[in-house]
């Protein structure tokens, strides 16, 4: 299946937190999407690797997104490295995206750094043919290189250099976040659970994450959006693109 973009991000929940909002901007446009997660997410205060995968499966289905896939690098170790390039790249020949969006280029996780200058280098990497990988029947895969790389805006504030007007489709953004249960703000879960709290698990953590959509929105004059960096220069064709 190709797809128009494609999502990869380092922990299951990140796109939900930074991107969620276009992908279903994009999807109502007729555009096709999927989400890649590199890890499992097994180093989180709170939840389990299998919790989390579940959690993954039901936020993509509140989204509506057929394709989401897990690499299964490891959390909090994984590395900008040739082997771990070459396990990310079959999923992008796999799925041939224009865009792939990954995380902020630098944030208060180091992960989502480290997950953006990997993401971008195997997008390179991908578009070489010398660079061989092999899909799951173990056919020869060819060279692939998406046209476009975003990385979205996460904890620390980053200026954007565009952003999406996601005023539509916030809620169900909101209830894909809810979706993870043992990460996010949820009193049964809490009530249920002895874990400890989290720098996300409180109530104020969800509240930034509005904020933040709602600091974007008003920066051009909508309710809600989602902002993205690029290191690449943008153009339209169309004037009347921009809002």
């Amino acid at each position: 299946m190709k797809l128009d973009i494609l999502a990869i991000t380092a922990h299951p929940d990140d796109v939900e937190l930074c991107c969620a909002g276009t992908l279903l901007a994009q999807m109502a446009l007729g555009k096709k999407v999927g989400i890649v997660d590199l890890t499992r997410g097994e180093l989180g205060t709170r939840g389990t690797p299998e919790g989390r995968i579940q959690e993954a499966a039901d936020s993509a289905a509140i989204l509506n997104i057929e394709v989401r896939e897990n690499v299964g690098l490891a959390d909090g170790f994984f590395a900008n490295v040739e082997a771990q390039q070459k396990a990310i790249i079959p999923y992008i020949r796999k799925y041939q995206p224009d865009i792939v969006i990954t995380n902020a280029i630098d944030d208060r996780h180091p992960d989502h750094g480290r997950g953006a200058r990997i993401v971008a280098d195997s997008c390179f990497y991908s578009g070489l043919r010398m660079v061989e990988t092999f899909d799951e029947q173990g056919n020869r895969q060819e060279p692939w290189r998406p046209r476009l790389v975003f990385h979205a805006i996460q904890d620390r504030y980053i200026k954007p250099d565009f952003v999406v007007d996601i005023t539509d489709y916030h809620d169900q953004k909101v209830q894909a976040i809810r979706a993870f249960k043992s990460q996010f703000f949820n009193p049964e879960y809490n009530a249920a659970s002895n874990e400890p709290q989290s720098y996300i698990s409180s109530p104020d953590f969800l509240n930034f994450v509005i904020a933040r959509a709602q600091e974007m929105g008003h920066a051009v004059g909508v309710k809600f959006a989602e902002g993205f960096t690029t290191s690449r220069m943008l153009g339209v064709k169309d004037l009347s693109s921009f809002i």
